[in-house]
């Protein structure tokens, strides 16, 4: 059944890693609409200590992670074992957008595999809850593999094509603040 954590210790460690992908959820402060997104590619999540953990956020659709934590830094971070072993695993915390242009992003790279192209920034989550869940209802599901489609897009995109995404980017479907115009972060990795 449900157990509360203090930490993110060795176990849980060992669980996140064998994940093939997790969700992550913001919401505006008043209003507007929750994000819930799917993340994939296992090597964009790190946890950097036992409160902290991150992810690379690769350009792709929309900019809702970005502008609900520039509004007020709340997420939560799920993993869903689709394997015989059931279990839910869910982070709750403070995020914070780090670009490739902020000071610190280099420490924050260092935990991460080949960086992918495409790259938007790091979000850096500081974890106050970790809470599991049995999972019992969740199906059981075989990875086939990763899906190549984004990174493959990636690589073949002109800068330019940067620009643009940079340009829609700027504020989240419900109007929040997401790229800031005046300050866009750098082309990205590989692209």
């Amino acid at each position: 059944m449900a157990k509360e954590f203090s930490r993110i210790d060795a176990p849980l460690r060992e669980f996140i890693g064998k994940q093939a992908m997790f969700f992550v959820a913001t919401a505006p402060s008043t209003g507007g609409r929750i994000n819930l997104s799917p993340k994939g590619y296992q090597d964009t999540f790190a946890v950097l200590d036992d409160h902290t953990v991150a992810y690379l956020d690769l350009f792709g659709s929309g900019v809702e992670t970005i502008a609900h934590l520039r509004d007020n830094g709340r997420i939560t971070i799920m993993f869903c074992s689709f394997t015989r072993n059931s279990r839910i695993l869910r982070l709750f915390g403070t995020g914070r957008v780090v670009r490739p242009d902020d000071a610190e992003f280099d420490r924050i790279r260092s935990h991460f595999g080949d960086l992918r192209s495409g790259l938007r920034a790091a979000i850096v989550i500081d974890v106050e809850r970790i809470a599991d869940a049995c999972g019992f209802a969740v199906p059981y599901y075989e990875l086939v593999d990763e899906r190549p489609v984004l990174e493959t897009h990636h690589v073949k995109a002109p800068e330019e094509a940067y620009a643009r995404l940079i340009g829609r980017n700027q504020h989240s479907i419900d109007g929040l603040p997401g790229l800031d115009p005046d300050h866009p972060p750098p082309p990205p990795v590989g692209g």
